[in-house]
C-alpha cells in the first residue's frame, strides 16, 4: 500500500495533475459520438473530408471535439458565430493534426472570425517599424490568436484545386511556432530529421524565389517566396490541396511534408478531386 502511494506520488511530482486531467478530458472528447448535423457541413464545405479514409475520418471526429471544447470562437465585424464555421475551421485545423501525437496547438487560445477580408492596422515588424494597414484573409500571432476571413475559409476550402486554403495556410504557422519561432521549421520528432528538413526546403524555398522573381508559373502560390515561415505554410497548402501534383514535381519536398504529417494524401485518391 506504501509503495503504491509511492508510486502515485512520484508520478504526480514529475506529472502535473492538470497535464493528467486534461489528457482524461480528451480522451473522453474524442470518445463521443460525432454529430449528425456535422456530416451535412462536410459534405457542403469539406471535399477533402471525403477523400480520407475511415480510420482518419473517426480520429478527426476527435479532433473536432477537442477543439471546439479547448479554443475560443469569436465573430468579428458583426459575424455572428455557428456551429457550421466553428466546425468547418476545426475540421480542418484537425486535418494537420492526424496520425500523430496531437498536441492541439497549445499556444492557441483564440480564434476570431471576420465575414470577409478585413484591415490589420499598425502592422509592426520584425524590426520595429509600423506598416501601413493590409487587408488580409487570416493570420497567426505567436500571442494565441488565429484571426481568419470566412468568405476565404469557404473559398479556400470547398475548392481544393485551386492549392489555396486560409485555415490550413494559418494553422501550419501555429505548428511552425510552437517553438516560439516561426521559422518554417516546426518540431521535429528527431535531430537528424533538421538536417534533412533544412537541406530539402531550403532548396525549394531557393527555387521558388527565384522562379516568383522573374514571375514564373509554379505549382505553389508566389507567396511562399517572401520568408521560409509563409514557404512551410504553402507547402502544407500545396501538401493536401495538390499532393499527386506535389508529389510529382517535388518529390523531395513532398516526402519531408509526408514524414512530418505522417500522412499520405496523394495515395487517398487515384486522381485529384
Amino acid at each position: 500500500m506504501y509503495i503504491f502511494i509511492f508510486i502515485v506520488m512520484l508520478i504526480l511530482s514529475v506529472y502535473p495533475v492538470y497535464k493528467i486531467i486534461k489528457q482524461v478530458q480528451r480522451k473522453k472528447l474524442r470518445a463521443l459520438p460525432v454529430n449528425p448535423a456535422w456530416e451535412k457541413v462536410f459534405e457542403k464545405n469539406l471535399p477533402i473530408y471525403l477523400k480520407l479514409p475511415d480510420q482518419l475520418k473517426t480520429e478527426l471526429h476527435g479532433h473536432i471535439q477537442v477543439l471546439l471544447h479547448e479554443k475560443n470562437f469569436e465573430g468579428c465585424g458583426g459575424l455572428e458565430l455557428n456551429d457550421e464555421i466553428r466546425v468547418t475551421i476545426a475540421a480542418q485545423a484537425g486535418i494537420l493534426l492526424l496520425n500523430r501525437k496531437a498536441k492541439y496547438y497549445p499556444k492557441l487560445s483564440s480564434i476570431l472570425v471576420y465575414p470577409s477580408a478585413y484591415v490589420a492596422k499598425n502592422i509592426r515588424n520584425r524590426n520595429g517599424f509600423v506598416a501601413e494597414s493590409q487587408v488580409r484573409l487570416g493570420e497567426s500571432w505567436t500571442t494565441g490568436t488565429v484571426v481568419l476571413s470566412w468568405d476565404d475559409i469557404l473559398r479556400g476550402a470547398v475548392d481544393p484545386k485551386d492549392g489555396h486554403n486560409v485555415v490550413l495556410h494559418e494553422f501550419a504557422h501555429q505548428l511552425d511556432q510552437e517553438d516560439g519561432v516561426g521559422d518554417g521549421t516546426p518540431v521535429l520528432p528527431q535531430y537528424s530529421r533538421y538536417i534533412s528538413w533544412a537541406g530539402v526546403l531550403g532548396k525549394e524555398f531557393d527555387v521558388l524565389q527565384k522562379k516568383a522573381s522573374r514571375g514564373t508559373k509554379v505549382l505553389m502560390d508566389h507567396y511562399g517566396a517572401t520568408n521560409p515561415a509563409e514557404f512551410f505554410a504553402v507547402a502544407t497548402e500545396t501538401f493536401f490541396e495538390k499532393s499527386r501534383h506535389l508529389q510529382r514535381k517535388h518529390p523531395e519536398l513532398y516526402d519531408q511534408l509526408k514524414e512530418y504529417y505522417q500522412m499520405d494524401p496523394a495515395a487517398w485518391t487515384t486522381k485529384e478531386i
